[in-house]
């Protein structure tokens, strides 16, 4: 398995690890990175829903 905590444009609370051993990024590094992968990620800020290929919710950007 990577370890991401080595690379040095991610910070500790840019993801954390699954049960299973997977990298999840967190909402404030998707947000960060600063557009949408349309992966269906775990916090995907941007609402995207994989399964319609559709965004649900726009960005609010106070959040």
């Amino acid at each position: 398995m990577f370890d991401y905590s080595n690379k040095p444009n991610l910070e500790p609370d840019d993801f954390y690890y699954s049960e299973e051993g997977y990298i999840i990024f967190t909402e404030k590094y998707l947000l960060k990175r600063g557009y949408c992968c349309k992966n269906g990620c775990k916090h995907c800020p941007y609402g995207f829903n994989k399964k319609t290929g559709l965004f649900d919710k726009t960005l609010n950007p106070n959040k």
